[in-house]
């Protein structure tokens, strides 16, 4: 495995391993609903995680932004859509290629 990083950052069509969600920093990680979802969806360490596809690049531009940009991720069977801020908060080990 290469070295971790956050979801967000890995290219599209990559896998990793989800090592952690992160709370946010002044915040117990109890209390932390984005956390808490992340965790209730199946984002929990040793689960697989690959990035489908990103903000495509015209929408991106127009919409999609910073963190309002998105990415298509699938973990187990399941495919969701996460804003870049939300995949910033998964801790991942990528896969080798």
């Amino acid at each position: 495995m290469l070295s971790a990083m956050n979801l967000s950052m890995l290219p599209r069509g990559r896998s990793a391993i989800v090592e952690s969600v992160e709370a946010l920093p002044d915040s117990e990680p109890s209390r932390d609903p984005i956390a808490a979802r992340l965790r209730e969806l199946g984002f929990v360490p040793g689960e697989a995680v690959s990035v489908l596809a990103t903000s495509p690049s015209l929408i991106g531009r127009l919409f999609g932004r910073g963190e309002h940009a998105t990415l298509a991720v699938q973990i187990g069977f399941t495919r969701f859509a996460l804003r870049r801020a939300e995949a910033a908060r998964v801790r991942v080990s990528p896969l080798a290629a």
